[in-house]
C-alpha cells in the first residue's frame, strides 16, 4: 500500500474552530494526464458575519482539475469547519478557500461556489475561480456563466 502522508484520516479528529489552512492535506494524484473534473460539495458551511457575528450558512462547491496532487477530503472538511467562528463576508470566504486550495495542490483548473442561506430574502452565491494558462479559456467560459 502506498505511503500518502495524511495526518487526518483514520485518525481521531480534533476539530478546530479558527480558520487554519494549515489543515489542507494533498496526496500524489494517480492519473496527472488526464482532465478528470471533481466537485466536492459541503452543505454544512458555517461563518460569521464579521458586522453582526451572526452565522451565516452555505453549501460550498469546489471543482477541480487536478495537476499532480489532489486534496484529501477529511482534510477539506476539517479545514472548512475552522471558518465556523471566523467573522468575513462570503466573498472573503471563497477567495481564501480557493486561494489556500491553488496554494496546496497548484491545479489546471479550480472553482469555489458559495451558496449562502437567504437572509432578509436575498441570497448570496459568490464564485471565484483560477486557471493555469493553458486553461485560460476554461476559466473565462466559466465565469461567463455566473
Amino acid at each position: 500500500m502506498p505511503n500518502y502522508d495524511l495526518h487526518h484520516l483514520g485518525a481521531k479528529t480534533p476539530y478546530i474552530d479558527k480558520y487554519d489552512p494549515t489543515l489542507l492535506e494533498a496526496f500524489a494524484n494517480p492519473h496527472p494526464s488526464l482532465d478528470i473534473f471533481t466537485r466536492l460539495v459541503s452543505a454544512e458551511f458555517t461563518s460569521l458575519c464579521p458586522i453582526t457575528a451572526q452565522p451565516d450558512f452555505a453549501t460550498i462547491y469546489i471543482n477541480y482539475i487536478a495537476n499532480l496532487k489532489m486534496v484529501e477530503s477529511k482534510s477539506l472538511k476539517l479545514y472548512l469547519f475552522s471558518f465556523r467562528n471566523e467573522g468575513m463576508f462570503g466573498e472573503d470566504c471563497v477567495g481564501k478557500i480557493l486561494n489556500d486550495l491553488v496554494a496546496l495542490l497548484q491545479p489546471k483548473y479550480l472553482e469555489v461556489l458559495a451558496k449562502f442561506t437567504k437572509r432578509g430574502s436575498i441570497a448570496l452565491e459568490p464564485f471565484v475561480n483560477y486557471a493555469a494558462p493553458d486553461y485560460a479559456d476554461l476559466k473565462r467560459q466559466r465565469l461567463g456563466r455566473y
